[in-house]
């Protein structure tokens, strides 16, 4: 993924390993919330995340055809490194640990490592990677990353 500040209405690419790209992230513009729609190469919309200002917590749904997928909250006292919590509508959540803001960070569910966030594999400047392990949902875990960049760039900024 390319990192850039983004803007409402500011829409990117996800390219696979050959540079192929493979899911758009279409920021709708003119919305009182910040919504960005996950979609496929073609232009289908895979899912929503739409960002939730009405809570003690910093949160995003990430949605599919307006049901609830996931919902992505950032943890109340994050002392050394920042933590979030992707809490999964059928059960169970993804903890995502380590150095957000320098995109260097970790998903586990159930203690184990499922994707592995890291700038280190790139020398193209503001570019990232995301590793998903086999086996797991792809999408939901690209778009929760999109979700705490999304966070993360508001606090920053």
């Amino acid at each position: 993924m390319r990192e850039r500040m983004i803007a409402i209405g500011d829409d990117f690419w996800i390219e696979n390993a050959d540079g192929d790209r493979v899911f758009k992230v279409d920021g709708k513009a003119l919305r009182i919330r910040q919504t960005l729609a996950f979609e496929d190469a073609h232009g289908n919309e895979l899912l929503k995340i739409q960002e939730r200002k009405l809570s003690v917590r910093d949160k995003m749904a990430i949605e599919r055809h307006g049901d609830k997928v996931a919902t992505v909250r950032k943890a109340l006292i994050t002392p050394f490194r920042e933590r979030f919590k992707v809490e999964l509508a059928n059960g169970g959540e993804y903890e995502v640990k380590g150095n957000i803001v320098d995109h260097e960070y970790t998903f586990k569910r159930d203690g184990r490592d499922v994707a592995k966030v890291s700038k280190r594999w790139f020398r193209v400047r503001d570019t990232y990677g995301v590793e998903v392990e086999e086996g797991e949902n792809d999408i939901l875990v690209l778009a929760a990353a999109v979700a705490i960049d999304q966070m993360t760039h508001d606090q920053a900024g």
